[in-house]
């Protein structure tokens, strides 16, 4: 329709040199299809935009880079609570339990070795009593062995062996006995042709020990084969 127009139009007089010209102005409605390909022509003549700079940040770490959990801020609420609450308190428990068993252990330890010193301490002075008391022992045993001792004299010296045997003191040494070495002190020694072993025959005098330990030793005369 425009080119027909333009074609029919007269020229005007006198426009050898500058020919007219006519431009038509109306605008033509598009149909879809064709606006869109004007679009799609539109956008490639458009330059492409440049990416950004891969410097640009790169001092700056990204938001949540590293640990994931870094930029939350929140506390355990629930049961999440509990069960850290619970784990606390069963570590100071233990904490608690393992101080109590050493010292436990530790008064045991101290215990034993007061009980151990204290009985040490008993004999000993046991001891001592019994080692002052061996003058007046040899003393009453001579007198039994003559017959010296009798009436109130010989109730005194049982008491007095009742109350040595309550503190664990004990005499040892009689006649016919074997000789042994680690209890007797052999003051003499005889032979005899039918002697088999050696045996005590004479106490001079007795020896007394507080359990196993030998306070002094027996003192006596003994025979042996020949």
């Amino acid at each position: 329709m425009t080119d027909e127009n333009q074609q029919g139009a007269p020229e005007p007089e006198g426009s050898a040199e500058h020919p007219f010209q006519f431009t038509d102005k109306r605008k033509v409605s598009m149909s879809g299809d064709e606006a869109r390909a004007a679009e799609a022509a539109s956008a490639a003549e458009q330059p492409a935009e440049e990416p950004a700079s891969s410097d640009e940040g790169a001092g700056e770490p990204a938001p949540g880079a590293g640990d994931p959990l870094a930029g939350l801020d929140f506390e355990p609420s629930g049961d999440a609570a509990e069960a850290s609450e619970v784990l606390k308190a069963k570590a100071e428990a233990a904490e608690h339990l393992d101080a109590l068993q050493r010292e436990r252990a530790s008064f045991t330890n101290y215990r034993n070795r007061a009980l151990r010193d204290q009985e040490a301490a008993r004999e000993r002075g046991v001891q001592d009593v019994l080692v002052a008391l061996l003058p007046v022992l040899d003393d009453i045993e001579r007198a039994k062995q003559h017959g010296e001792l009798s009436g109130p004299m010989a109730a005194i010296a049982e008491k007095i062996d009742q109350s040595l045997q309550k503190f664990g003191v004990e005499r040892f040494g009689t006649v016919g006995e074997e000789f042994d070495p680690t209890v007797h002190e052999a003051l003499m020694h005889s032979t005899e042709a039918d002697a088999t072993a050696t045996t005590v025959n004479l106490v001079v005098e007795p020896g007394y020990k507080i359990g196993d330990k030998v306070v002094r030793a027996a003192r006596v005369g003994v025979v042996g084969p020949e």
